[in-house]
C-alpha cells in the first residue's frame, strides 16, 4: 500500500488514497492471478477474459492454495477495470496525487496491460502524465534549440499543438501556428465537453534523438532521456496530417512554457547527442 505524506494532502485529497490504494491492490492481485494461472499449467497458457462467468471449481483449483484466497484473486481479475473511472477522477484533478502515485502504479499498470486481457490505456496514460517537466526541444530545419516546461499533457497530439503554439506562434521557428481555438481546447481549465469541429494540422515530425518517429498517439513520457534530460527533435512533417483538437483527458488542461532559447553552441552540443549532428547552430539564438 502507498500513502500520502502528511495531513494537508490527506485533507485535500482524502478520496485519492482509498481509490488508488484499491487500484494498487487490484493490479497486484491481477498479477498474482496471472502468475498462479501460468503455474497451474495443464489447460493451456492463455489467460481467461475478465468475466465472472469464468469463476468455477476448475479455475479455483488451477489457482491453487486456499479456496477463499483463490476466489478473491479471481474476483480481482474480473473487476480490475472498474477501478479505472474513479482513478481517473482523482488523477486528472491533482498534480500532487499524480506525483504521489504515478511512479509507483505505472509499471504495475503496464505489466497487467501487457497481458492483453484488460483495457487500461486511460489509466496508464493518466499515470504517465508529466508535470513540471522541462524538455530540450531541437528544431532540426533551423538548427535551433529550446527548453520548454510542460505539464498536464495527456498525449502527443496535445503536446504537438502546444509546441507549435509556443515555437511557431511565438515567432521562434517558421510555420503555421495552431488556431486560438485549438490552443484553448488544449489549455483551458474548464473541462472540454463533447466533440469539437476544430481541427489542428501537424506542424512537425516528432522524433527521438536516434531519428525514430514518436507517434502523436503516444505520450510525452515516450520522449527518451539523454544525460538526464528528455530530448525531443522536431523535423519537417513527412505528410500533412490533421486531428480533432479535443484533448485526451477533458478535465486535465495542458501547459507548455518556453523557459529558455538555447545559445547556438549549446544547441549544437545537444544536436551532437542525436542522429542529427551537424544541424545545431544553423539558426540564430
Amino acid at each position: 500500500m502507498i500513502h500520502f505524506p502528511g495531513p494537508r494532502c490527506a485533507r485535500r485529497f482524502r478520496f485519492a488514497e482509498p481509490i488508488l490504494g484499491g487500484v494498487w491492490q487490484g493490479l497486484s492481485d491481477a498479477r498474482e492471478f496471472a502468475r498462479r494461472w501460468a503455474d497451474g499449467g495443464g489447460a493451456g497458457g492463455e489467460l481467461p477474459e475478465p468475466n465472472e462467468e469464468i469463476i468455477d471449481d476448475a479455475l479455483l483449483a488451477r489457482l491453487g492454495g486456499d479456496r477463499l484466497e483463490a476466489t478473491r484473486l479471481a474476483l480481482a481479475w474480473c473487476s480490475l477495470e472498474t477501478w479505472q473511472p474513479p482513478a481517473l477522477a482523482v488523477l486528472c484533478r491533482s498534480v500532487e496525487v499524480r506525483r504521489q502515485y504515478g511512479a509507483a502504479l505505472l509499471p504495475a499498470c503496464r505489466e497487467v496491460a501487457a497481458l492483453e486481457r484488460h483495457d487500461l490505456k486511460c489509466l496508464a496514460y493518466a499515470l504517465a502524465v508529466l508535470d513540471e517537466e522541462t524538455l530540450v526541444v531541437l528544431h532540426e530545419p533551423t538548427g535551433t534549440g529550446f527548453e520548454i516546461r510542460i505539464g498536464g499533457i495527456g498525449d502527443n497530439f496535445q503536446l504537438h499543438t502546444l509546441l507549435a503554439h509556443v515555437l511557431i506562434g511565438g515567432g521562434h521557428v517558421p510555420g503555421t501556428a495552431p488556431s486560438a481555438e485549438s490552443v484553448r481546447l488544449a489549455t483551458d481549465p474548464a473541462p472540454a465537453q463533447g466533440r469539437t469541429e476544430t481541427v489542428t494540422t501537424g506542424a512537425f515530425e516528432l522524433l527521438a534523438p536516434d531519428g525514430e518517429r514518436l507517434w502523436n498517439e503516444g505520450l510525452p513520457d515516450d520522449i527518451p532521456v539523454v544525460e538526464g534530460r528528455r530530448l525531443l527533435v522536431l523535423g519537417e512533417p513527412a505528410y500533412r496530417r490533421g486531428w480533432n483538437a479535443d484533448r485526451f483527458f477533458p478535465h486535465l488542461p495542458g501547459t507548455a512554457e518556453l523557459t529558455r532559447v538555447l545559445p547556438a553552441d549549446e544547441a549544437r552540443a545537444w544536436f551532437g547527442r542525436t542522429a542529427f549532428a551537424g544541424s545545431g547552430g544553423v539558426g540564430e539564438s
